[in-house]
């Protein structure tokens, strides 16, 4: 269906998610920015054309136009820790119709883990443009893309299924409030200050009324400006192992590849809370063994489906139906797509007929008349074009098939590829 703007090639999703790949899996295959690029440019000297690339906590995909999957699993273990037997068990490869529908509940937050959650459709306009920066965006992905940001748009106002606060950041802070007391006057310390971070902090200003909250991050100007923000405390990350001593809460949302926080590090005479929210793990899982360390990670804390979420899936049927009409535009414009060049070489047939035939009357008949002549045969090919163009809109079951017959009955061959 796709192959008609990509050689040959069919439109190929692969990925793994949190459905069937634990956190410690999804590390071996999350991408950094340098691995993106690193793939990119690969794909682009291999030709594998309109090439997406999504990491996030929850997932790793990688759609494109490729002659087979895997040239893209290939690239994908290539260029992160994890192996192909790895991605194998966990995977799954969609073509074609299935790997755009997929796209469309990826973007839509109808596949995330937490239902609803719209971070991921931001990822995917920062995919798109990084893929059209290295030259491998195609009309295909631009359309595609800008048809599943339709699609979230709609969701987002036209139903509640986003509705209440729910995200990772907001399961952590429900998670502090319900199982340490007196949260307003415990110390909490955030170590990293990336997204989840950032919004993690929101929420416990928000929530927890707390004014004993201290920042730390590997570069101290970021903390810095999260800090003022919500006049806060910031520490030098040498003052790690010393602002953990004094803490109540520790709260990893560190980017790094390895554990930040390792069992050396802690000291603790009192109760520790630690919540990791990183992929992969930033809090070696040692520290359990520690006497006054509870250690939860970000896969626990997306489990704690609260009413919100609940309410959230009676909303499903109302995305779906949004996500089939922005889909099924999408598919109309492919099929258009598809039979562009054999309308636009039937048209170009016909033209030569009439001028050929034009001329040949103009000879045999005394005052031709030109103008009129060209009028009424212009019609003629509009009214033809527009029976061929109907019949291929309306009957999209046998378009090869009729693609296949107009070529061969016009010998349009070499004109329609």
């Amino acid at each position: 269906m796709e192959s008609s703007i990509s050689k040959g090639r069919h439109f190929y999703t692969i990925g793994l998610s949190y459905k069937k790949a634990d956190a410690e899996i999804r590390g071996h295959f999350s991408l950094t920015e340098d691995a993106k690029s690193k793939i990119l440019n690969q794909a682009k000297r291999e030709g594998i054309d309109g090439v997406l690339l999504t990491s996030t906590c929850n997932r790793t995909e990688i759609y494109g136009f490729a002659e087979h999957p895997f040239q893209l699993i290939k690239l994908l273990c290539e260029h992160t820790h994890g192996t192909v037997e790895e991605f194998e068990k966990v995977a799954y490869v969609y073509k074609s119709k299935q790997a755009i529908a997929h796209l469309f509940r990826v973007g839509t937050g109808l596949d995330s883990q937490i239902l609803g959650d719209f971070e991921i459709i931001s990822q995917i306009k920062l995919a798109f443009a990084q893929s059209k920066k290295v030259g491998l965006a195609n009309a295909f992905t631009e359309r595609l893309v800008n048809a599943v940001i339709q699609a979230s748009k709609r969701i987002k106002n036209e139903t509640e299924i986003s509705s209440g606060a729910t995200s990772v950041s907001f399961a952590s802070v429900q998670y502090i409030l319900q199982n340490i007391e007196d949260v307003s006057n415990k110390n909490i310390l955030l170590f990293g200050t990336g997204k989840i971070g950032r919004n993690t902090c929101e929420n416990l200003i928000k929530h927890t009324q707390n004014k004993h909250i201290t920042l730390i991050n590997r570069t101290k100007d970021k903390a810095e400006k999260i800090a003022g923000k919500f006049s806060l405390t910031v520490k030098d990350y040498a003052d790690l192992q010393a602002e953990i001593r004094n803490t109540d809460v520790l709260i990893v949302a560190t980017g790094a590849q390895n554990p930040t926080i390792s069992k050396e590090l802690l000291y603790c005479k009192k109760d520790l809370l630690i919540l990791d929210l990183s992929i992969p793990k930033n809090v070696a899982e040692d520290v359990e063994e520690l006497e006054n360390v509870k250690l939860v990670h970000l896969d626990h804390l997306s489990q704690i489906t609260d009413e919100t979420l609940q309410r959230r899936k009676k909303f499903i049927p109302e995305a779906e139906v949004i996500i089939t009409e922005v889909q099924a535009e999408f598919c109309k414009w492919l099929e258009t797509r598809k039979f562009a060049p054999t309308i636009k070489a039937l048209k170009k047939k016909l033209r030569m007929m009439k001028d050929a035939e034009l001329d040949f009357q103009r000879k045999k008949i005394e005052d031709f008349n030109d103008e009129q002549a060209e009028i009424v045969s212009n019609r003629i090919i509009q009214k033809i074009m527009k029976h061929f163009a109907n019949h291929l809109k309306e009957d999209s079951n046998t378009t090869d098939e009729s693609l296949e017959l107009i070529q061969k009955v016009f010998q349009l061959e070499e004109q329609a590829r």
